[in-house]
């Protein structure tokens, strides 16, 4: 019975929750695409509603996070678990816009008072770099609090990572996968296994045969989004800053390589820029794109259209030939959790975040209901994560999803991610749309970004 439940849970609720893990800005409403568009959900309580500070009761917590129906959810379920075996436990939440709660973690460091602080926040990972390098005194330093950060996935614990001490609890998978139409894949004569464990450039021959059998692209994109430049710079292992945060544009082995593998596929047709981030959604809906290799948040737009259910698989996505470290495997997206200096009740903050969110698979066989896949790699030992999903062909693909996050490189993220990743998106569409050298363009990126460093 219970697996029957789980699977029909599984199937109703994707739609709402697997938008909400969301690109790297898990939590922005923007039609961008991407880390900004990957979670839909951003709408943020009133100010008025706002708890600030840490709580006086001995058994209770605030919490700063946005999206009901996927973050809070998601705490106050793991408040519920914890509960039972500490009577009286609660969490008091305050919806707030993830930009809100950056912009309210400025105002308290600018203040010089971090009395307004909560006890735990939530924050989306391609930022957590850049705070805890320029106000890592709102940070309660998490490296020998307990925590067993070896259970989850590597790539990400990274974002909440600096200097060797872990400042945050990762939460939400951006896992990347290729999703692929298995009716289009069969018509040019091909199965998902024939797109599994493979390198770009027999992706890149193979999408022809696509495109020739089929007469649509194998993949769209957003006109001067970087998101997939990005994900495959990651599978590589590689980042647009060095370890000591020195800028990694120009001199970066992976990236020449993976702007000419977008160019030369724009340029077969295989690759399909659109204008917006409704017109790459649509074209998944639609049938006018073969598949999307993006966080696996994009299942949410995959699965919107019923009359597809069983004709679309998931695998890993291709990899880079000859670049030393290259993976099928990378991210796009996600959030953590931080307990905050201002915490009066760092032990309780600790054993709570402990026992639900790096410890229960009770709480994550409970809100994969919401989309909320598991960068803790026990929960996908369990049997929801083992349910076959009939949209899928039958396969569990959550269970695969969380074995490819413990598969994913790390990076390198930075203060100044955002920069960068804005420079190399300038770059990019000037060489797509006005056909500009490339060398010239990725030096300018490396310019542009070294300039905004004040270097």
């Amino acid at each position: 019975m219970k697996r029957k439940i789980v699977a029909v849970v599984l199937a109703s609720t994707m739609v709402l929750g697997l938008a909400a893990c969301g690109g790297g800005d898990a939590g922005t409403t923007d039609t961008t695409g991407g880390d900004d568009a990957a979670a839909t959900n951003e709408a943020g309580g009133d100010d008025a509603d706002v708890k600030e500070g840490s709580s006086d009761d001995e058994n209770t917590l605030t919490v700063w996070t946005w999206d009901p129906n996927f973050n809070i959810y998601a705490i106050e379920k793991a408040a519920e678990i914890y509960e039972k075996d500490h009577p009286g436990f609660k969490v008091d939440v305050s919806e707030i816009k993830s930009d809100d709660i950056e912009t309210r973690l400025t105002t308290a460091v600018s203040a010089g008072d971090l009395s307004t602080l909560p006890d735990i926040f939530l924050m989306q990972d391609n930022s957590f770099q850049k705070y805890a390098t320029n106000y890592p005194d709102i940070f309660t330093d998490l490296t020998d609090s307990g925590i067993d950060f070896s259970q989850f996935s590597q790539a990400k614990v990274a974002y909440s990572t600096l200097d060797g001490k872990n400042y945050g609890i990762p939460f939400d998978n951006g896992t990347v996968i290729e999703c692929l139409r298995t009716d289009m894949l069969e018509e040019a004569g091909y199965t998902i296994d024939d797109f599994t464990d493979i390198t770009w450039s027999d992706f890149m021959e193979k999408a022809k045969v696509v495109k020739e059998k089929t007469g649509q692209p194998i993949l769209t994109s957003q006109a001067g989004s970087p998101d997939l430049v990005m994900e495959m710079l990651q599978s590589c292992g590689q980042s647009l800053f060095n370890e000591d945060g020195s800028v990694n544009i120009k001199d970066n082995k992976a990236l020449k390589p993976i702007l000419e593998i977008y160019q030369q596929m724009v340029a077969d047709g295989t690759l399909v820029e659109v204008t917006d981030w409704d017109q790459y959604i649509a074209s998944i809906n639609n049938g006018t794109v073969a598949g999307t290799i993006n966080g696996c948040w994009i299942m949410a737009s995959v699965v919107a259209n019923d009359d597809q259910s069983g004709k679309w698989a998931i695998t890993n996505m291709p990899k880079l030939d000859d670049v030393d470290g290259a993976t099928n495997y990378s991210n796009n997206g996600g959030s953590s959790w931080a307990i905050t200096s201002n915490c009066k009740k760092v032990d309780l903050a600790v054993d709570f975040m402990n026992s639900t969110f790096a410890g229960s698979t009770e709480f994550y066989d409970d809100i994969i209901s919401k989309g909320a896949l598991a960068t803790w790699a026990p929960a996908g030992d369990s049997e929801a994560y083992a349910q076959p999903v009939e949209f899928f062909g039958g396969d569990a693909v959550y269970a695969k999803i969380v074995d490819f996050s413990t598969k994913t490189p790390s990076n390198v993220t930075g203060p100044f991610y955002y920069d960068a990743r804005d420079a190399v998106g300038v770059a990019l569409s000037n060489i797509i749309q006005s056909g500009a050298d490339m060398d010239d363009e990725i030096a300018t990126a490396q310019d542009t970004v070294e300039f905004n460093m004040g270097g």
